[in-house]
């Protein structure tokens, strides 16, 4: 085993994904309290940089699910669920019924698929960086970047985990995350149409 490429990986998984930690605290912190929040979450993290992979490693071997102009569009994922995640804390705000909170403590906050698609949408860019090292590393070191990303996965998670549960941290995010998820995740979504100049923007 490499230990360069192993670096290398590593490096590359850093950079890429450096904002994931901040999305991640802050779907910990409004999954906090609920049961088998933190496996959800996790799953979704997982099944979302999986599709990112999977899709890196196709268009390496010369694949294209994806052409390269619809990328952009897949900030509209983040936007969507940005909005919707705005009106649900307006309507909490509003009203704050016992029906709303007993919806919510079932739900167990974000959900796998939720989770998956805001990760998928935000590493969409990243494809673009991963194909060509993937191209040039051959099927071995393809391997060795899959399972080093994987393991960071991990990493990531337990990170957001740790910053949404340091008392201060959790308590600004008890108080201000309905605010700030959807506010991210709207600002994620717009940034990716507008860098990758979706509908001529």
């Amino acid at each position: 085993m490499d230990l360069g490429i192993i670096g290398q990986a590593a490096g590359l998984f850093a950079v890429t994904n450096i904002d994931d930690i901040l999305i991640l605290a802050l779907f910990f912190a409004q999954g906090a309290g609920y049961p088998g929040s933190t496996r959800r979450i996790v799953l979704g993290q997982y099944l979302g940089f999986a599709a990112i992979l999977a899709v890196a490693v196709a268009a390496a071997f010369g694949a294209t699910f994806l052409p390269e102009s619809a990328i952009p569009y897949l900030g509209l994922l983040p936007l969507a669920l940005g909005l919707k995640a705005a009106w649900q804390a307006w309507k909490d705000h509003r009203d704050g019924s016992a029906d709303e909170e007993e919806e919510q403590a079932e739900e167990g906050g974000p959900g796998p698929l939720e989770v998956a698609a805001v990760t998928f949408a935000n590493g969409g860019d990243n494809i673009g960086v991963y194909v060509p090292v993937f191209a040039t590393a051959g099927v071995g070191g393809m391997s060795v970047y899959a399972v080093v990303f994987l393991v960071l996965v991990a990493v990531w998670c337990f990170a957001g985990k740790f910053f949404a549960t340091r008392p201060v941290i959790a308590k600004a995010l008890a108080r201000w995350g309905h605010v700030l998820l959807p506010l991210v995740l709207v600002t994620i979504g717009l940034l990716i149409l507008i860098e990758g100049g979706a509908f001529g923007l």
